[in-house]
């Protein structure tokens, strides 16, 4: 399979600049990261893509057997990134492809010259038994999976503005709601239960490569906790806390995410 085709990648920006590849989180496409995209295009090479399941890609490419573990979505990125051959790539991963990042570049690490990992969660499910804070009790996580298996577009409706936050602009919370209701609702359960069921904070030590943790100032979906552990857990990473509501920043804040952004890829250089 062509995989620039199933992932419906799209390279535009600099032809010249240093590699950004920016990666959606659950329930989104690439669309995501428009009001990023004009000045990241500025400076760099910026790549574009759909997981499979979303956007644009090829629906028919998805089984629930391969993208019911991060694993599938992780290997996807390294067929993408080898057919671009574009050496060494900075890989922007928003919420749960920061942990698809975080996988792809433990495994080849060869093709990454850094990672960027916007409002990550390495579990979402608070473990009280070694005191960490994911932000979920595994009560919430079950409400919250039953809800979404009973009635996809009654959860999106009401999980959107949350997970947005912002409720003063309720425009950027419908944006997110039609987001998620664009998404095959059998491929959204599959991917819920493989983002809110995951537990990769093992894998956040095995990290090589230069990495920046942005996280925003106010997020209920990934607590200001949470980057400080994924922070501390990645060896010689770097913390940034936006000036931003929400989940999204690249949506409530895109001007103070693209700067950082920014600044991250232009010291891999």
């Amino acid at each position: 399979m062509d995989v620039m085709s199933r992932n419906h990648v799209v390279v535009t920006g600099r032809a010249d600049g240093p590699v950004l590849v920016l990666s959606h989180g659950f329930g989104c496409d690439q669309n995501l990261w428009r009001l990023v995209l004009p000045a990241l295009a500025e400076e760099f090479t910026v790549v574009l893509f759909d997981h499979v399941g979303a956007g644009r890609s090829d629906l028919g490419a998805w089984s629930a057997e391969r993208y019911s573990r991060l694993e599938g979505y992780a290997d996807d990125v390294s067929q993408l990134l080898r057919a671009l051959d574009l050496g060494p790539v900075t890989f922007v991963g928003h919420s749960v492809s920061s942990m698809i990042g975080v996988l792809a570049a433990v495994r080849e690490p060869d093709l990454f010259s850094g990672l960027v990992l916007l409002a990550p969660s390495p579990r979402y499910l608070d473990d009280p038994a070694t005191g960490y804070r994911g932000g979920f009790s595994a009560e919430d996580i079950d409400e919250l999976l039953e809800s979404l298996d009973s009635n996809y577009l009654g959860w999106s409706g009401a999980m959107a503005p949350v997970i947005m936050g912002n409720p003063e602009r309720p425009e950027l919370g419908e944006e997110l709601t039609n987001s998620f209701c664009r998404t095959d609702p059998a491929i959204a359960r599959v991917f819920a239960h493989t983002t809110f069921r995951s537990d990769n904070r093992a894998d956040l030590a095995r990290v090589g490569i230069p990495t920046l943790v942005a996280q925003s100032s106010v997020d209920a979906i990934a607590p200001r906790e949470v980057g400080a552990f994924v922070h501390a857990s990645i060896p010689g990473s770097t913390l940034v806390t936006l000036s931003a509501t929400g989940h999204c920043p690249q949506l409530s804040a895109p001007e103070a995410t693209a700067e950082a952004i920014t600044a991250f890829a232009r010291a891999r250089r």
